[in-house]
Order: C-alpha cells, then sequence, then structure tokens
C-alpha cells in the first residue's frame, strides 16, 4: 500500500462534514482519510494475531488522540467506517466491470466472482484481520444513512430487473445476505467455495430474479 495519503472516499467525506457541522470547523476529510488508511494499515500488520489499538493508528496516521476521538467514538466505529469504505471502492470498480456485460447473467457472474474472491487466500487474510477487529462481525455497521453491503446489492438491481423480477430492490438484498453469508461461513472455517457452488450459486441468483419463471 502507498504511504501517500489517498484523497478523502465518500465514507471519509461524510464523517469530516458531520464532525464539521458539529464543531462548526473547516473541512476535517484528511485526518478522517488519515485514519481510515492508518487503520487498513496497522490491522494488515497485525492481522488476527492481534488486535489494532488506537495508540498505534494515530502514531501512523501522524495524529493525535484528540483527532482520532473528534472523528470516531471508539475503535468500533473506525473499523465500521473500514468497512464501508472498502466496499464503496469494491462496488465502484465492480459497477465499471459489470457495465462491459451486454447480458444480465453477465453481470451476475461478475458480482458474484468479487463476492466468493474475498475468500482468496491473500483478500480473505485481510478480511480476517479487519473483522477480527470489530466487536459486531457482519453486521455491517450503519455510517450516516449508509449500510455496509447497501451499495454492493445496489449493484443488483439493474440486471435482476434485466431479468423480470417484479420485486428487484428486495430480491437483491436477499441475494446480497445469502452470498455474502456464505462468503463469511468460508472466510471463518478458512476454505474456499468449489466451481460448483460458485455455478450454484449463480443459478440461485438468476432463479430468484426469475421469480420461478423458466429461462428465456
Amino acid at each position: 500500500m502507498e504511504n501517500a495519503i489517498a484523497s478523502p472516499s465518500g465514507v471519509a467525506a461524510r464523517i469530516a462534514a458531520r464532525t464539521a457541522a458539529e464543531r462548526r470547523r473547516p473541512d476535517y476529510a484528511s485526518e478522517v482519510t488519515a485514519l481510515i488508511e492508518a487503520a487498513r494499515k496497522v490491522i494488515d500488520a497485525s492481522g488476527t494475531a492481534a488486535k489494532a489499538r488506537v495508540a498505534d493508528i494515530v502514531t501512523v496516521a501522524g495524529l493525535s488522540n484528540d483527532a482520532f476521538y473528534r472523528h470516531f467514538p471508539s475503535k468500533d466505529a473506525l473499523v465500521a467506517a473500514l468497512i464501508e469504505d472498502g466496499v464503496e471502492r469494491v462496488a465502484a470498480a465492480l459497477a465499471r466491470r459489470m457495465a462491459k456485460e451486454p447480458t444480465a447473467e453477465g453481470r451476475l457472474r461478475q458480482w458474484l466472482d468479487a463476492a466468493l474472491s474475498q475468500t482468496d487466500e491473500t483478500q480473505a487474510a485481510s478480511t480476517s484481520a479487519i473483522l477480527s477487529n470489530s466487536a459486531n462481525l457482519n453486521t455491517g455497521f450503519p455510517t450516516g444513512d449508509h449500510s455496509a453491503k447497501r451499495p454492493l446489492a445496489e449493484l443488483l438491481h439493474e440486471p435482476f430487473a434485466m431479468l423480470g423480477s417484479s420485486t428487484p430492490e428486495l430480491d437483491a438484498e436477499l441475494v446480497t445476505h445469502a452470498v455474502y453469508g456464505r462468503v463469511s461461513g468460508h472466510l471463518r472455517a478458512g476454505t474456499r467455495p468449489t466451481p460448483d457452488e460458485a455455478e450454484r450459486l449463480l443459478r440461485f441468483c438468476v432463479s430468484t430474479a426469475l421469480d420461478g419463471r423458466p429461462p428465456v
């Protein structure tokens, strides 16, 4: 990961705007971004062997405890923002890949491949480390009016509608919870889905959108 501070993400901008509004101060986005990126580095370095400490995070960020608690009431709140930030980044990149697919099934396959890739060795280690630092695993902490999995579920609205789903938003939410439930299970067990499981999950996604109708 590069040492340079990344530009503020949507999560960082929202948290910074809230802090600025509460304190009547100018933009805090650079501080929030630095804390999120520092948390990512500290957690990746520690893995699941040790919990990240606020002291370590602020040291890596080059900030003070006061700066930390200006934006986050606890480390859990920062981990929540880190999870949400990661999901938003993944969703943005995935949306571009899905848009290149001409068929609904092609878009669903891209979405499912991205979900299951979380169980790949490198990504699984990073995800497990982040979740091990959360007091509420897999809950999708809310930050503002956003929940962690919502950007991923929203990517399914269009392909489900293309397949003729009568309730694409609901179907997308149900499929997202089901698929990421399987991903969480694999992360806990240290396993990966087989090609047969991946194909069955794809068929599950398609059949959900079809409302029991036979495919065209």
